[in-house]
């Protein structure tokens, strides 16, 4: 009797670790089963993939969803809705919410408001302080937990970890990888005088690359005495892309859309504030040199940084204006679009949104297209033109600094664990998004 399957992807360009090929790819219970040349008879439902590339799907190990506290401007269930719009399919959320994440009980919160809402994946990171590090190894195996977040700079409160002895407290307790913003909190404060009313532009003068090259190296010393593994996240100057090549037996990296896509100081003169992250983005040297970080694969992961203010926030006069801009649903047409004009290869798009967050943070049965593994997809037409707009973003805060580009290469589908969650452009499954897994996290007997 044939095989029969609860979803049937057939005639697609399937990239995986076997290269891109025309397949069809089985699908039973939430998991890969079948990949090949497989018989329709007795699919429950085929989708017809020809002229489509399936990928693995992606995975954004950073975004911002603001709740609980701030959800004004984004919250679990519209920031996961960005997500699976763009062919996102598992987000990993960071702790610098309003309570911070920062203990079991407000991680166990976090766990029960996704559940039922959140319509991919999700894991969420636990901020390490200088209060709780002696619990940071406990809380790194609490389920869904995608490790401890240590901000270096650029945070307020219980959060920011300035000084060597209190990362070192971190390093020394932690087993999984920990992942960190690397800025220097003395040099950022010496220069804020630096910073020039109303001008943007000032706003990397101020958070220069010094600041972040000086927190990664201390950061990579520590880390190495202490015989722990880090994650350095949107690493965004020429001189930490250097240094962290020699270091990678201890540091991964990770590297976003915008410091690949926007440059210093146009985009301060045409978007303003809406250009304002931390940190910045910079001038071109610093853009090529993250470009060659991607070729010589110094550079392991792409996250968004997804970072919703509102319009209202954003703006406010520079430097009373927040950092951050909306990024989830953008990553893969950007991505896609920058495969397309040459500047990197559709299988090392799929290494760094997909095989590179499996690889680094090691994650159980996603990241791949291969059986046992789960029904995860990215779905994507690479010949499609489109033209990204703030009316379709659907964070909360209602606005790309992308507004007005056209990409080539366009997300057309997004499934999760078997379930087609976005097509063309549709929401068609709601809030079944359930935990990450991690190997070094499992439960007992698994």
């Amino acid at each position: 009797m044939a095989d029969t399957y609860d979803l049937l992807l057939a005639g697609a360009t399937v990239v995986n670790q076997d290269g891109a090929a025309v397949r069809d790819i089985g699908v039973r219970e939430g998991k890969i089963v079948a990949i090949g040349s497989l018989s329709r008879n007795g699919a429950r439902h085929v989708w017809d993939c020809a002229g489509l590339h399936v990928l693995p799907g992606v995975i954004d190990t950073q975004v911002h969803f603001r709740e609980p506290g701030m959800t004004h401007k984004e919250d679990l269930e519209s920031g996961s809705r960005s997500a699976v719009m763009g062919g996102v399919t598992a987000v990993f959320e960071m702790p610098n919410t309003d309570p911070l994440t920062i203990d079991d009980h407000a991680f166990s919160d976090k766990i029960g408001r996704a559940i039922g809402r959140m319509h991919c994946d999700f894991a969420f990171f636990i901020g390490g302080t200088a209060d709780n590090w002696s619990r940071v190894a406990e809380y790194e195996q609490l389920p869904g937990c995608a490790g401890i977040k240590v901000f270096m700079g650029s945070s307020t409160g219980k959060l920011l970890i300035p000084d060597d002895n209190g990362l070192r407290a971190i390093l020394e307790n932690i087993r999984r990888r920990a992942s960190f913003h690397a800025e220097d909190e003395p040099r950022l404060n010496e220069r804020k005088l630096l910073r020039v009313e109303n001008d943007p532009r000032s706003h990397p003068v101020w958070r220069d690359s010094v600041a972040a090259l000086l927190a990664t190296t201390r950061l990579v010393t520590l880390a190495r005495e202490a015989g722990k593994r880090v994650h350095v996240l949107h690493v965004s100057t020429a001189e930490e892309i250097d240094f962290l090549a020699q270091h990678k037996d201890v540091a991964t990296v990770e590297v976003t859309p915008h410091h690949l896509t926007l440059v210093a100081p146009e985009c301060y003169e045409r978007l303003g504030t809406r250009a304002q992250m931390n940190p910045p983005v910079r001038d071109a040297r610093h853009r090529d040199a993250i470009w060659r970080g991607i070729a010589d694969g110094t550079v392991d992961i792409l996250g968004s940084d997804h970072a919703p203010h509102t319009l209202e926030e954003k703006s406010k006069t520079y430097p009373a204006s927040p950092s951050g801009m909306t990024g989830v649903q953008t990553l893969v047409p950007l991505m896609l679009d920058h495969v397309n004009a040459g500047r990197l290869s559709l299988a090392r798009f799929v290494d760094l949104s997909s095989h590179g967050p499996a690889r680094v943070f090691g994650i159980a049965n996603k990241g791949r297209i291969a059986v046992g593994y789960d029904a995860d997809f990215t779905v994507v037409d690479l010949k499609r033109r489109e033209t990204i707009t703030n009316q379709w973003v659907a964070s909360k805060a209602g606005w790309t600094p992308y507004d007005g580009m056209t990409v080539t290469g366009w997300p057309v589908g997004t499934v999760v664990r078997g379930a087609i969650v976005m097509r063309d452009g549709q929401l068609l499954k709601k809030g079944q998004g359930q935990p990450v897994q991690f190997l070094e996290a499992l439960p007992s007997g698994t």
